[in-house]
């Protein structure tokens, strides 16, 4: 099989055969066991890397703690030329990092390439924030005084991301935390190591070109023992944390019983509400690619299809046609639409899932199933599934990371497509397709989607960074990326100054001496 040049982007990324998965800056240093990075695309070894210890974890803390001391007084503009600079290193560095994403998640090309343009993205997005990072002026009700608020870094910024998105949610929040003094241990998922090295070869070498502390920016490796080590960690002010449902139970209240911040973004359970006036040439290619898409390992996937009865036979059929022309195979070929899943373990839990919907009584309108044959050696290529099925189903109120399609009708206005959407548990992304401004409104008013993201004829994934990006419920209620997210990676500090000749209390209380 054809490498498509993954050796070349290797060798360019500065990743090794053997790499450590501990680093701060230049100075690589692990004592922990190994961890074997295998590509889901053919089933072959990339790299090793060490794990992170707990020695390996506070040498990591203590060069943190002292870049911080330092890189925190450098002027936010300062800052946002670092990052300026990192962002134009990624665009060098575009197509062999998009490469190396592909092949070690799964996911094709085109999205390889964009996941590294979201980064490049958030860069710019950074560097214009750096020079607005504003507080506001207050009045006082004190003759003589004056109240403002303004904003300071927080301190070391914890990062524990997922496979899916192994380097752009990293991205989202060091760009951000980077331009408002914060410095940044990242934790990468232990399935996809390798891209956390090569973004952290990036990283070091812009902070030694500027003669910058190498612990602005630091990595870590390993499995859920490594994230406690972070969440249990008081010199660690806030934890970033993108996952699971479940994982983000455990990160919330370990950090929150020490007073600690945590930005949670989880399990999305997404849903696409499909009226009579809705344009089929919108609706397919948007509620395919929302279910298809990184096989369907996004937190925005569409999960859910909810159709209007009078044109559901019309969506159910335009849908299963367009599926029958999906092709799936090695995603650095570019005209291969789908990837594998990441390992094996997804499989057995994508297979699981379709048993149980069949069970509860599902009608399977495109057969799911793990492909074999030439190409297909590693075992994680999977059939897109479609699935007639209710809301109410067990397996469907839960997030299944595969590319299975749940369809379902609904009748009568679209307030009651609208309870069903918001009837699961996650309240991530959601999106309407419809020509009616009466229903776009209603869905997107205040008794309408319950999610973080709502859309207009547009599907749940694929979101900007200009927008913050998270949900509601147990998708964890935090945000990231654009908009105020900036906000939570910095402490609030409201100031009072007198500036007259007396000494005036606060509502008009008297304290004479």
């Amino acid at each position: 099989m054809t490498d498509f040049g993954i050796k070349e982007a290797l060798k360019e990324l500065g990743v090794k055969e053997i790499n450590n998965g501990t680093s701060t800056g230049s100075n690589n240093f692990s004592n922990g066991a190994l961890i074997e990075s295998y590509s889901p695309v053919d089933g072959k070894l990339i790299g090793k890397v060490k794990a992170t210890t707990k020695e390996d974890y506070e040498k990591v803390m203590e060069t943190a703690g002292d870049a911080y001391l330092s890189f925190r007084n450098m002027p936010a503009p300062q800052r946002g030329e670092i990052v300026r600079q990192f962002g134009n290193k990624l665009r060098e560095l575009k197509e062999p990092l998009g490469k190396l994403i592909s092949y070690e998640m799964g996911k094709s090309l085109q999205e390889g390439y964009g996941e590294v343009q979201e980064m490049i993205d958030i860069c710019d997005f950074a560097v214009g924030l750096s020079r607005q990072l504003n507080g506001q002026t207050i009045p006082s009700e004190r003759p003589g005084h004056v109240m403002r608020e303004q904003w300071h870094p927080i301190g070391v910024v914890g990062i524990i991301s997922a496979f899916n998105f192994p380097v752009a949610v990293w991205a989202w929040n060091t760009s951000l935390a980077w331009i408002c003094g914060d410095v940044c241990v990242w934790k990468g998922s232990e399935k996809v190591p390798l891209c956390s090295i090569a973004c952290q070869n990036i990283i070091a070498g812009v902070l030694k070109e500027n003669n910058l502390p190498e612990g602005i920016s630091s990595i870590i490796n390993g499995d859920y023992t490594v994230g406690e080590m972070m969440t249990n960690d008081t010199r660690m002010p806030l934890v970033s944390a993108t996952g699971s449902t479940r994982m983000g139970r455990i990160v919330g209240a370990t950090v929150a019983q020490r007073f600690g911040k945590s930005l949670l973004e989880l399990g999305g359970n997404n849903a696409i509400i499909i009226t009579p006036t809705a344009d089929l040439k919108v609706v397919v290619p948007g509620a395919v690619f929302g279910a298809v898409g990184t096989c369907g390992q996004r937190c925005t996937s569409t999960r859910r299809l909810i159709i209007h009865e009078s044109v559901y036979d019309k969506v159910r059929d335009a849908i299963v046609g367009a599926y029958q022309q999906l092709t799936i195979g090695n995603p650095l070929d570019e005209k291969n639409h789908i990837g594998p899943l990441i390992d094996h373990d997804s499989v057995n839990t994508y297979l699981a899932a379709i048993a149980k919907a069949k069970a509860e009584g599902g009608n399977m309108l495109v057969e799911g199933g793990v492909l074999t044959g030439e190409g297909y050696e590693s075992g994680c290529y999977v059939q897109p599934a479609i699935i007639e099925a209710d809301n109410h189903f067990e397996i469907v109120q839960h997030e299944t990371f595969a590319p299975i399609l749940y369809l379902m009708k609904y009748s009568g206005e679209v307030e009651n497509a609208i309870v069903q959407q918001n009837g699961v548990a996650q309240g991530l992304s959601s999106a309407i397709m419809t020509n009616e401004l009466k229903e776009a409104e209603k869905f997107l008013s205040y008794a309408g989607s319950d999610c973080g993201i709502a859309n207009v004829n547009i599907g749940t994934s694929g979101a900007e960074i200009g927008g913050a990006f998270g949900g509601e419920k147990e998708t964890g209620g935090g945000r990231e990326s654009g908009s105020d997210a900036w906000k939570v990676y910095m402490r609030r500090q409201t100031n009072t100054i007198n500036y007259s000749d007396e000494l005036p209390l606060a509502q008009g209380i008297k304290f004479d001496l």
